[in-house]
C-alpha cells in the first residue's frame, strides 16, 4: 500500500513490478480497489480544494477529497451536488470511477453526467487533461471506468444550485409490486428524487419515497444548514447470528408498520432524506465478521416486475432474506462513460448476509434472470459475477480494454475478465 499526497506528485511505482490501483475511502462493496499481489496507492491525502467558482458553481478538486468534504465547503455557499448516492463517504475519484448515481437519476443522470473535465496520471508519466472536447476517449473510459485507465488526480465539476438544504418529502405505501409501478408513474414525473424500500420478505410490499428541493429561501426551515458529523458508531463483534430470517421479517415488519397513513408528507433536511445510513459510521457491522454480498441489477422496463417477482421467489426458495432492499426506475439519460452501469429500466439494490454456499447459490440464481432478461450488474459492488455475465452485460468491454493502462489492475477486474482477454 502506498500513499500519494498530492496532485502534482508522480504516480508510486508498484512494489515488485506488480499492478496498481487506486483506493479512496475503501467503500465500495466489491473488490474493485483491491489488488491482491499488488499495489494500492491511497488517495485520501489528496483532496485538496484547486479552484470554484461562486458564480457557476463549477468545482475542481483533487480526487481524494470525500462528497463529505464537498458538501461541508458547497452548501453554505448555496450549492449541492448534482446527484449523490447514499453515502457521503465515497470520494470524487470514486465516485467517477464507478460513475454513481443518486434518486435522481430520471432528471440529472449519472456523476458523470456533470463532470467537465478530470486529470488522468498514467504510468508512463502522461497527465492528460480529458473531457468531451480533449482526449475524449480517455475521458470515456475512465468514467465508469473503475479505477483502470491511470490515476484520477483532479476532477471538474458541476454543483446545483439550492436555495435551502431542506427537502419537500413524500412518503408512499404500496401493497405490492403491482401497486408500485402505479405509484412511482406519477411521482416520478413530479419529484426529482424517488427511490422505494422493499419488504423482500412478503415479496414486494414497501414504501416509496419522494422529494423536491425546496425552492423559496422564506419557507419555514429553510436554512443553508451543512449536516453534522455521525455520532455513533456501530461496534465491532456484532454476533452474525443476530440477523437471521426471523430477525429480518421483525425488522422489515416494524418498518413497514412505522408509517400507519397510506401517504405522508413532510420537510427533511438532506441528510435525512439523502443519507440516512451515514448517521452511524460503520453501520456494515451488523452483518458481523461473514460480512454480506450486493446485487444491483437494472432490469428492462417491459421485464422488471416479473424478474423482480422471480428473484424474490428464489431469496425465500434459499432461505435468504434481506432488510436493505431498494428499487428504483432509472431515466433515459445517457452517461459519457464507456463501462457506466446506469442505463434505463429499473434498478433493485439488494444485501445478503453472507451465508456461503447458500449465498453464491442465489446469486447463480440472480445472475440467470439478469442473463435471461437482458439486464446488467454493477461491477462497483459486485464481488460474485462471473466472467461471461459481465462479458454478456457489458458490450463496450472490447473497446474498453484498449484504454486501460498497462500497469493498472485489480481483483475485480482479474475475476470479471478471467479467460476474455
Amino acid at each position: 500500500m502506498k500513499h500519494i499526497r498530492w496532485s502534482c506528485d508522480p504516480l508510486p511505482a508498484p512494489a515488485d513490478r506488480g499492478t496498481l490501483i487506486p483506493l479512496g475511502l475503501g467503500n465500495s462493496l466489491g473488490d474493485c480497489c483491491l489488488n491482491n499481489g499488488g499495489t494500492v496507492v491511497v488517495t485520501r491525502g489528496m483532496n485538496r480544494l484547486l479552484d470554484f467558482d461562486a458564480e457557476t458553481g463549477l468545482i475542481r478538486c483533487e480526487a481524494g477529497a470525500t462528497l463529505d468534504e464537498v458538501l461541508r465547503f458547497a452548501v453554505p455557499r448555496g450549492w449541492f451536488l448534482p446527484t449523490t448516492p447514499g453515502t457521503s463517504f465515497i470520494t470524487v475519484g470514486g465516485a467517477v470511477a464507478n460513475d454513481v448515481h443518486g434518486k435522481n437519476h430520471h432528471w440529472a443522470g449519472s456523476f458523470g453526467c456533470h463532470v467537465t473535465r478530470l486529470e488522468l496520471l498514467r504510468s508512463d508519466g502522461r497527465r492528460l487533461v480529458c473531457s468531451l472536447a480533449e482526449n475524449s476517449d480517455f475521458f470515456a473510459a475512465t468514467i465508469g471506468g473503475m479505477g483502470l485507465t491511470g490515476l484520477i488526480t483532479w476532477v471538474e465539476f458541476r454543483l446545483r444550485r439550492i436555495v435551502s438544504t431542506m427537502i419537500e418529502t413524500e412518503s408512499v405505501k404500496f401493497r405490492d409490486l403491482d401497486e408500485f409501478f402505479d405509484v412511482s408513474e406519477g411521482t416520478d414525473a413530479r419529484c426529482e428524487h424517488t427511490v422505494a424500500w422493499v419488504d423482500c420478505v412478503t415479496r414486494g410490499r414497501g414504501i416509496l419515497m419522494c422529494g423536491n428541493n425546496v425552492d423559496d429561501a422564506g419557507a419555514a426551515g429553510a436554512t443553508l444548514k451543512p449536516h453534522t458529523e455521525p455520532r455513533l458508531n456501530f461496534p465491532h463483534g456484532f454476533p452474525s447470528c443476530a440477523l437471521n430470517r426471523f430477525s429480518i421479517r421483525l425488522f422489515n415488519q416494524l418498518y413497514y408498520s412505522r408509517q400507519l397513513r397510506k401517504r405522508v408528507r413532510g420537510l427533511q433536511h438532506y441528510s435525512q432524506f439523502f443519507y440516512p445510513l451515514d448517521v452511524v459510521k460503520n453501520w456494515h457491522r451488523v452483518y458481523g465478521a461473514p460480512g454480506f454480498f450486493e446485487a444491483q441489477i437494472v432490469l428492462p422496463p417491459d421485464v422488471a416486475k416479473e424478474a423482480l417477482r422471480e428473484i424474490f421467489k428464489q431469496a425465500a426458495r434459499f432461505g435468504q432474506g434481506a432488510f436493505l432492499v431498494v428499487l428504483k426506475k432509472l431515466g433515459s439519460i445517457r452517461s459519457p462513460g464507456l463501462m457506466s452501469f446506469p442505463r434505463p429500466g429499473v434498478t433493485l439494490g439488494i444485501d445478503f448476509p453472507n451465508k456461503g454456499e447458500r449465498t453464491k447459490k442465489l446469486f447463480t440464481e440472480i445472475f440467470r434472470i439478469g442473463l435471461d432478461t437482458g439486464a446488467a450488474f454493477n461491477p462497483g459492488k459486485d464481488a460474485l459475477m462471473p466472467p461471461e455475465c459481465f462479458a454478456k452485460t457489458c458490450p463496450n468491454l472490447e473497446s474498453f480494454s484498449a484504454f486501460i493502462d498497462p500497469a493498472f489492475s485489480s481483483n475485480a477486474w482479474r475475476r470479471l475478465t478471467k479467460g476474455l482477454l
